[in-house]
């Protein structure tokens, strides 16, 4: 390789051809920092693997039948989730100009060659190297001025329910609906974001694990090794929910628990 990369590149695969997802996997075993921590057959499945494990970089096929490449990258600027570095692979080159206007790294023509695989690896290192020296450290939680909330307000069909806020199990967002768990129910929140949520609770019972998960600790059941070194959270709801940890949010997993 180019240079000698010092931190692990994760790395998610996803083409709808077995064959290719195999080529392409012994390829990168000649890159020891790349990781790969999931493969994926079509597009739904690219947008699940990449809002749960957030991974540096996908590669990603272009022609996949429900949803294609490029509307994969549209797709997660829609649901405004931050974007891996994205490598598409395809037999077809007319895609290149659409590709690099959704801002994809690079664009690699099957069958891949090693050594433009090689650049291409390269250029995502750096780049990786890059935003992590920019990135801005996680801030401190300001001093709070309000009393935290202790009951919360939940809507279930037309009732509207008083809850004890340590008997939320979790709390999840999607398409900008917020759904609140707790042991006994579940319904809507009024809270517009789960930022806005987690900010009036205890925070050392409830805890950001994902961007789209505010779960509590005390109702974890069971930790779950899920993708080698990431891991799920089996909640204490009635359906046992699973929950993923970003990999972000693993390190303070294994500092809770001892892991």
């Amino acid at each position: 390789m180019l240079s000698n990369a010092t931190a692990t590149i994760s790395a998610i695969l996803v083409d709808d051809e077995q064959l290719a997802r195999d080529e392409l996997s012994f390829l990168l075993r000649d890159c020891p920092d790349v990781e790969i921590v999931a493969t994926g057959k079509n597009g739904v499945e690219a947008v699940r693997l990449i809002e749960d494990l957030e991974p540096d970089l996908v590669f990603l096929d272009v022609q996949m039948p429900g949803l294609d490449g490029l509307s994969v990258i549209a797709k997660l600027r829609e649901k405004n989730i931050p974007l891996p570095h994205f490598i598409l692979a395809t037999a077809f080159d007319q895609y290149a100009v659409d590709a690099f206007r959704l801002q994809a790294m690079d664009y690699l023509l099957k069958p891949i060659e090693k050594d433009r695989l090689e650049r291409s690896i390269e250029r995502a290192r750096r780049a990786i190297q890059d935003k992590a020296r920019t990135q801005p450290p996680e801030p401190v939680p300001a001093p709070r001025a309000v009393p935290q909330r202790t009951k919360l307000l939940v809507r279930a069909g037309s009732r509207n329910l008083i809850v004890d806020s340590q008997d939320m199990v979790y709390a999840t967002i999607d398409d900008g609906l917020i759904t609140i768990v707790t042991t006994a129910l579940e319904g809507q929140s009024n809270y517009r974001t789960i930022e806005e949520l987690q900010s009036s609770l205890d925070p050392e019972t409830f805890w950001r694990v994902h961007r789209s998960f505010l779960v509590n600790i005390n109702r974890i059941r069971e930790v779950i090794p899920w993708f080698k070194s990431s891991y799920q959270l089996k909640m204490d709801d009635k359906k046992q929910t699973e929950i993923p940890v970003s990999r972000v949010q693993t390190k303070r997993l294994r500092a809770l628990l001892k892991l």
